[in-house]
């Protein structure tokens, strides 16, 4: 068995390995190079060294406060999304009539993509500010607000399936042990359930934060960064650098050089947090 692996391992590994070479390892490397040069194309580029990065951080570039701004859309959206569906899918594993038609409802959102997303809330949150003489592009607060809206609507139901298949899992017999103890609800909850689920909060956390951060088109479709650049978060920031912004390439490929490192960093220690709490059935 082992020889056989062995002999036809590769056979079956190549063309995966290629094609994660071709897709993600050369265009890491290609663009790394890059981001140490001033270029207009990739066979026009000029090595620089790490100017780029020093301006990347320069005040007019709004990169830092795009990072401080994506991260508190983040803070905020993990929090609220998870408490969400978890409430939501907690609620739906009862023995409840029509929680199937009600899985289906809160799930739906996640299918609509983010531009139709970020315009159709857009169009319903200036409907409700019209009233107090402002819009989410006049008021940075209210695009922080429509951003948080807009992400919990639309990531909630994602995350309840996930936190619905983390709940049937929980043993029974833990439960009814717990209820014999005389436990309550609550103490069944935070000292059963809640650490029976830690795999399906590792995954919902991790998705939360990787794609709150990353967040562009929707960010792009409510308010495209204003009112000037406030509401910029950082997806957008860079590619606004790269593409709108004559003789920046370099620059907004530093950007996105720093921008993966931090999201991998961020996401990598969230990651070894929750998985040393998880345990196991």
């Amino acid at each position: 068995m082992l020889k056989s692996l062995k002999r036809f391992g590769p056979i079956f590994l190549g063309p995966t390995l290629i094609s994660f070479t071709l897709a993600f390892l050369a265009p890491f490397a290609i663009g790394l190079y890059l981001s140490l040069c001033k270029f207009t194309t990739v066979t026009n580029a000029s090595f620089i060294g790490i100017q780029n990065y020093i301006d990347a951080f320069s005040e007019r570039q709004g990169f830092v406060h795009a990072l401080l701004f994506t991260a508190a859309i983040t803070i905020v959206s993990v929090i609220t999304v998870n408490i969400f569906a978890f409430a939501i899918a907690y609620v739906l594993t009862r023995k409840l009539k029509g929680t199937n038609f009600f899985r289906t409802v809160f799930f739906m959102p996640n299918l609509i993509g983010g531009i139709v997303l970020g315009y159709t809330w857009q169009t319903i949150i200036n409907a409700v500010l019209l009233h107090w003489q402002t819009t989410l592009v006049t008021d940075a607060k209210y695009g922080f607000i429509g951003i948080i809206v807009l992400l919990n609507w639309q990531m909630v139901g994602y995350m309840m399936i996930i936190y619905i298949a983390g709940l049937q899992a929980v043993p029974k017999d833990l439960i009814e042990a717990a209820e014999i103890d005389g436990a309550g609800k609550w103490l069944i909850l935070r000292n059963v359930t809640i650490p029976m689920v830690m795999p399906s909060i590792t995954i919902c956390l991790f998705l939360t934060l990787s794609n709150s951060f990353k967040l562009f088109d929707q960010n792009l479709a409510l308010t495209n960064g204003q009112p000037l650049n406030m509401t910029e978060m950082a997806a957008l920031n860079i590619v606004n650098t790269f593409f709108a912004r004559t003789g920046f390439e370099g620059v907004g490929q530093a950007k996105a050089v720093i921008f993966f490192l931090l999201v991998s960093l961020i996401a990598f220690i969230q990651l070894r947090a929750t998985r040393g709490k998880e345990v196991e059935a």
